[in-house]
């Protein structure tokens, strides 16, 4: 769910709150859509499949071990991505858009508000039936380290709030 900040006392989790500057205010934190975990549940799903068939056909409880062993494999490959996911958060300050990933090797791409020449979004089909989209921003001319961002929920309210700071109303 989306997680919208707008009084003083919310605050953003500690592994985002210590990359917010003193004078910016929070507006938005939020983690990506669960939507970006469908592929790596595919993957656990068709791989335990995989090695249930697998396990019918080998006869030999060695090979039968490995084909477990490797789907156990898979599975902590899947605990890691969600892992991975729960601790990624998109946040909109009065000032910038941050997107932090990283379980070990932490990184925290930015924009500053200021820098957003253009900024669409945009949703497929699975993304409309589901409730994400993808924000694609540009900058005068230049590569900033955040110039798209998969799976963001609820686009169309995200957009408006954020439209909303790079253009404010008089």
């Amino acid at each position: 769910m989306m997680k919208l900040v707008h009084s003083p006392e919310d605050d953003a989790p500690a592994s985002v709150h210590r990359y917010l500057l003193p004078h910016e205010k929070q507006v938005i934190t939020m983690r990506r859509h669960p939507a970006v975990l469908l592929m790596p549940v595919a993957v656990v799903l068709g791989s335990l499949i995989g090695a249930g068939i697998l396990s019918g056909f080998v006869g030999a409880p060695i090979a039968v071990a490995v084909v477990w062993w490797v789907w156990l494999l898979v599975l902590v490959w899947f605990v890691w991505r969600v892992a991975e996911w729960s601790v990624e958060y998109f946040v909109i300050t009065s000032a910038r858009l941050l997107l932090t990933t990283g379980l070990i090797t932490r990184q925290v791409n930015m924009m500053p508000l200021g820098k957003v020449t253009d900024m669409r979004f945009e949703r497929s089909i699975l993304g409309r039936l589901i409730g994400y989209g993808t924000f694609v921003m540009e900058s005068a001319g230049q590569d900033q380290a955040l110039s798209k961002i998969n799976y963001v929920p609820y686009p169309e309210q995200l957009y408006l709030e954020v439209v909303g700071l790079i253009f404010p109303g008089d």
